[in-house]
Order: C-alpha cells, then sequence, then structure tokens
C-alpha cells in the first residue's frame, strides 16, 4: 500500500463562534491545528481576556487586513502577552492586535517566523502604563518583519533581541519610546522603515550578560527616522 503525504487545510474560522466565545474559539484553533494549515480569522473585533498561544510548527495565521481583523486585548485579565508563539515556521499576517497589558506578540525561540502586514496599537495614545513590545522576537532565527506598524509602546515597537538572520522592512513603529531596537543580534538588515514621533527612532546595542553576546553584521539603511 502506497502511503500519501496529507495535504494542508485552510481552516476558516466561524464569525457565529467568534461572536460568542473569541477567546475559546481562537485558541482551541490554535491548539488543534496541524503542521501545515492555515488558519483564517474573518474581519471584526475580537475582545479577548486572556494571551493566546501557538506551538504547533508550520501554521499560517491570517486575517482580512490590519484595519479589518482587530483582537482586541482591552479586557485583558490574565497571560503576558497578546500571542506567545514558540514554535517554528511560522507566518502572522493581516491583522492587528490593540492594547495588550503585557507585549503585544511574543516569539520565543522560533525558527522562520515571519510578521506581514501587522499592526500592533494601544489606542489610548503613548503611556508609561501600556505593554513593553509591540513586536518582540527573541532567541529567534530568520526572522522577517515586513510591512507592519507599531504604535504606543512603552518600551520598544518592534524588538529583536538575541536573534540571528534578521530583516526589518517597509515598517512603521511611531510614539513609542523606542521605534526598532536590534539587541545582541547577528546578521540585521533594517531597511526602508519609518520609525518618527519616539523618544529614540532606531537603536543597535548590546547588553551585558545575555546568553548571546557581541552583536554584529548589522546593516541599516533607507529609514527614516
Amino acid at each position: 500500500m502506497l502511503g500519501g503525504s496529507v495535504s494542508a487545510a485552510v481552516l476558516e474560522l466561524d464569525s457565529a463562534a467568534l461572536a460568542l466565545d473569541p477567546q475559546e474559539t481562537i485558541q482551541e484553533a490554535l491548539i488543534d491545528v496541524s503542521p501545515g494549515d492555515t488558519i483564517i480569522l474573518p474581519a471584526g473585533i475580537f475582545a479577548l481576556t486572556d494571551g493566546l498561544s501557538l506551538d504547533i510548527d508550520g501554521v499560517t495565521l491570517k486575517g482580512q487586513g490590519p484595519d479589518a481583523t482587530i483582537l482586541s486585548f482591552k479586557g485583558q485579565e490574565s497571560g503576558g502577552e497578546g500571542l506567545l508563539v514558540t514554535s517554528d515556521k511560522i507566518v502572522l499576517e493581516s491583522f492587528a492586535v490593540e492594547d495588550v497589558k503585557g507585549d503585544a506578540i511574543k516569539a520565543n525561540g522560533s525558527d522562520e517566523i515571519t510578521f506581514r502586514d501587522i499592526r500592533v496599537e494601544w489606542t489610548n495614545g503613548p503611556d508609561e502604563n501600556n505593554g513593553a513590545y509591540g513586536l518582540y522576537p527573541v532567541s529567534s532565527t530568520h526572522v522577517l518583519i515586513d510591512n507592519c506598524v507599531a504604535i504606543g509602546a512603552s518600551d520598544a515597537g518592534i524588538y529583536v533581541g538575541q536573534s540571528q538572520h534578521i530583516i526589518v522592512r517597509n515598517s512603521r513603529a511611531e510614539y513609542n519610546v523606542a521605534g526598532i531596537e536590534i539587541e545582541n543580534s547577528y546578521y540585521a538588515d533594517v531597511h526602508d522603515n519609518v520609525a518618527i514621533h519616539n523618544t529614540g527612532g532606531i537603536l543597535i546595542f548590546d547588553l551585558p550578560g545575555l546568553p548571546q553576546q557581541g552583536g554584529h553584521s548589522v546593516r541599516v539603511f533607507n529609514n527614516k527616522s
């Protein structure tokens, strides 16, 4: 008997189920998804009370656009992030994450993580009580941040730490303390971004006492800050 490969599925989340319980509907989808699958979020504003997590490899999570599909954490009661990713070969695309109590989207230890057409924002404007980081991949490799927006973080809008092989491009960071930061990282290209109305625009640095030291091969070009 010849073996066959299982084709990837496209899972469109049900609008009625999301209207009744967006928290359970989205988190169950992130738990039940199989490697290679795509989860499609419909347009709408979905109020969440707890952080979401994804630990399955090879998943795409896609909305209808950063102004159409909005995950709102204004009523968040628990969780340190809006979305925490700890798996590999992940694509996050075309949705927004708003008003998280902590970090908006964090990827920890991911290989091949893509943020594309994502908006993270604290809608009340700059405030020291806003979450610290917007897009926050750390200890990751092959990171792509493309055509994203980060607004209002109390520390950094886009922060890549202790990572390798990074591209941050075509993105905008406004009204954060720091717009874009590359910390203790290797092989990064930061180009064609706009970082304005921040306390600091684009920062490249090394901190002591971290597992990855001696950041190098970081190129910053064709940005507006």
